[in-house]
């Protein structure tokens, strides 16, 4: 039986962010060979870079007569950026008293600076969870100095996000809208549109291997690759590994991961270290494991010369990312961790602040849904303003 006639049985089953899942309802109303030799997003990087004071991507070392790499970065402008993000204002004038030599008291006001500096760390504030303490990134990262804004999805399936549900047209034209909106939204903030693609399928079916997954042909990491490449963006790849792992599965997209477009996601409600089938329970994955594919990456990354790649979990119980704290981000591989959660408006934000925010690692973001967010008693869709008026704003905004 072929992989499509497959999916179309009502044996077989998808499972992805939104469909068939346990919920945890006392939180919320939850969801959740290779391309040809294309380099059209290292204009973009070179650009970026370039535009905040790093190394020209591209630019030649006169005395080495090679590419310099990693490119640098202007600290002072990415630690600015975190502080906009959690809408930083500096503290209020205090009142200082002076004794003076004759037994006269003066007073006098002065700022006392909350943000505290290293030099091999961003900024923080002081008794402040956001922006928490890591490594700062090479010169040519993607955040903060962008929002990146994905559709997501898997051509098979048009219930598993709007990549499956329209034509390749009608979905290129519906992001670059979504893009307008984001751009009014915040001016000062460049988006990169995104084709979040779900490479790997976590399924009811346990397979010839019984590891409940199935991956993707080639051909529709090409399509996607190239939809990307159609609106000057990147691509993303989502892993839903079921009873197998990380460990086991990455490598085998490590000539995918080669180009400097690729990013990388990965959807712990699929990953069922317990021996559990998708759907019956939510699965997990815990902060060694992400730290693996972080080192997995780094590695990647440096051996080819690469901008740093973008690491994003998706996350919408406590459970679903064990010991996060422990997470370690590096120069190569930033971390964006996402609510993956649908609802009404508020639903959506207390989970916001229920998982992601006491919990920080790098970067956060929102997966917004465009049928499960309008279930009842949900009134409409979380616009991009209000997305905004998160703390922190949300750096990677996902529709599905």
């Amino acid at each position: 039986m072929s992989l499509q006639e497959l999916f179309k049985t009502k044996k077989t089953f998808l499972w992805s962010g939104g469909s068939g899942v346990l919920l945890a309802a006392m939180i919320l109303l939850v969801n959740t060979p290779l391309f040809g030799a294309i380099e059209y997003a290292k204009e973009n990087a070179q650009a970026i870079s370039s535009e905040h004071g790093g190394v020209e991507q591209g630019e030649v070392s006169r005395e080495a007569g090679k590419t310099v790499w990693p490119a640098t970065l202007d600290k002072a402008a990415y630690d600015q950026k975190l502080l906009s993000l959690v809408h930083y204002k500096e503290p209020a004038p205090t009142i200082v008293e002076t004794t003076n030599p004759d037994g006269t008291v003066s007073t006098s006001t002065k700022i006392i600076s909350d943000l505290r500096y290293a030099d091999d760390t961003n900024v923080t504030v002081a008794d402040k969870r956001w922006p928490p303490s890591a490594v700062y990134p090479h010169g040519d990262a993607l955040l903060p100095f962008n929002r990146i804004l994905a559709f997501y999805g898997n051509f098979y399936s048009t219930r598993m996000g709007i990549l499956g549900e329209f034509s390749r047209e009608e979905v290129l034209a519906k992001l670059l809208a979504e893009k307008k909106n984001w751009e009014a939204a915040d001016p000062k903030t460049p988006v990169i549109p995104a084709i979040e693609y779900i490479a790997m399928v976590a399924q009811a079916d346990a397979g010839t291997d019984g590891m409940y997954r199935a991956a993707m042909p080639d051909e529709h990491m090409e399509r996607a690759y190239d939809m990307a490449k159609e609106i000057n963006g990147i691509m993303i790849f989502d892993l839903q590994v079921g009873l197998s792992t990380l460990q086991k599965e990455l490598p085998a997209y490590e000539k995918y991961l080669k180009r400097p477009e690729v990013h990388l996601a990965i959807d712990p409600e699929f990953a069922m270290k317990y021996g559990n089938a998708p759907g019956t329970v939510i699965g997990t994955v815990d902060a060694s494991e992400i730290n693996w594919v972080i080192n997995y990456l780094s590695k990647i990354v440096r051996d080819n010369e690469l901008p740093p790649k973008v690491l994003i979990v998706h996350r919408f119980t406590q459970n679903m990312v064990t010991n996060a704290s422990a997470i370690k981000p590096t120069p190569e591989v930033q971390v964006v961790m996402v609510m993956d959660g649908w609802g009404p408006k508020d639903l959506k934000r207390g989970t916001y602040s229920q998982i992601i925010i006491p919990e920080p690692v790098q970067f956060t973001g929102i997966k917004i849904f465009y049928k499960n967010d309008l279930k009842p008693p949900s009134l409409g869709l979380l616009s991009p303003s209000e997305v905004l008026n998160l703390n922190p704003k949300p750096i990677f905004v996902q529709y599905q």
